[in-house]
């Protein structure tokens, strides 16, 4: 077991509690140990289809786990909705759950954040476990506190700030995963070596994704999510600096947003193509090395392609972008770069420089 995050929060006396992020190599004795230091009683286990098949299949015979009540939820982001939500109310009320159960969410960042919301909600907050099973949860969905669920057409439009009491990252989940999913999950740690250095950029882009080295991968995953714990350590509730964490969000989230009513994009890829637009931006207007947003393209092309995008599309794109909860005052926002690990953050684009951005995406080099 090795703790790369650890935080104390003493709001008051009775919410002191202790985080931990762990990355666990004996799994089903670190999750008895986080069990054991949390309230529980009675346990929750929430899953989607695919990580219930997948995954609570090879825990259901642990002994810590053998009175839990299982919630399965149907997978993918487009039921990461209030009806499903309400499922998981439901079922957490009739299961007799109470202020001093422990829910432990099994699966993707699809069940992270609702199941975290669940959590964080019911009888005004359960203590909650995270086991993230896909590369997206572990570097992303399921570090840094964010939980919610899609509302109205929009991303993650409800929701709230609340840490799991703990979050396990077992990398041997990475290999039930098929293609998609892991470079889905890539695409965030792409965002993160560009939030970090050149250095850290240059062994991702470096790295081959068609036939990934699982040693190497787990080492850049802690890294990863290291990157991204220091952002969120100086700003946790996103009024600042962690919004530089939005980097390919901005156009990412328009683009998965519109793909929902077409061929639905996995949110990774959503945000590989955001990267490409904003990395354009960022020549433009804040000096980012035009050479290095070239390679970032290329590589992006390689592993991710093109959205199906015509300039038809662009105005429910940029619609959707003038709508996304970074905006302000109606203004589409962005974070752009000046360098590696230099992000600048709430930068307005125009609707003009958004459809650049999109031609760009189809057409550049």
């Amino acid at each position: 077991m090795i703790i790369l995050y650890r935080v104390r929060t003493d709001k008051d006396k009775e919410t002191d509690m202790e985080q931990r992020i762990i990355l666990s190599d004996r799994f089903e004795s670190d999750l008895a140990l986080c069990i054991s230091e949390c309230e529980h009683d009675g346990i929750f286990v929430i899953c989607d289809t695919s990580s219930h098949r997948f995954c609570w299949s090879e825990m259901a015979h642990f002994p810590t786990l053998r009175q839990a009540e299982v919630i399965t939820i149907v997978d993918g982001d487009a039921n990461k909705n209030l009806r499903q939500l309400t499922r998981v109310w439901e079922r957490l009320q009739k299961g007799g759950a109470n202020r001093h159960s422990l829910v432990i969410n099994l699966g993707g960042g699809m069940v992270t954040d609702l199941g975290g919301f669940a959590a964080a909600t019911f009888k005004r907050g359960l203590s909650f476990i995270n086991v993230p099973t896909t590369l997206l949860a572990m570097v992303d969905a399921s570090v840094g506190g964010k939980t919610g669920i899609n509302f109205g057409g929009m991303k993650n439009e409800i929701g709230t700030f609340q840490d799991a009491s703990r979050v396990i990252i077992n990398t041997d989940w990475l290999k039930t995963l098929d293609t998609d999913d892991l470079r889905s999950g890539y695409a965030e740690m792409l965002k993160h070596g560009l939030l970090d250095s050149q250095e850290r950029w240059a062994r991702l882009v470096g790295f081959d994704l068609s036939q990934p080295d699982w040693h190497e991968l787990a080492k850049m995953i802690e890294a990863s999510i290291d990157i991204k714990l220091r952002y969120v350590r100086r700003d946790p509730l996103e009024k600042d600096i962690r919004k530089s964490l939005n980097l390919g969000h901005t156009f990412g989230h328009a683009i998965e947003e519109w793909s929902l009513s077409r061929q639905a994009l996995p949110h990774g890829h959503a945000v590989a193509f955001g990267l490409v637009c904003e990395l354009y931006l960022s020549t433009l207007r804040t000096g980012f090395p035009t050479e290095q947003m070239q390679q970032t393209v290329r590589f992006v092309r390689e592993f991710y392609g093109t959205p199906a995008i015509s300039c038809q599309d662009y105005d429910e794109l940029v619609t959707l972008m003038h709508h996304d909860k970074k905006s302000h005052h109606g203004e589409i926002r962005s974070v752009l770069l000046s360098g590696f690990g230099q992000p600048i953050i709430d930068q307005t684009v125009g609707d003009e420089e958004a459809r650049q951005a999109l031609d760009f995406l189809r057409e550049g080099a």
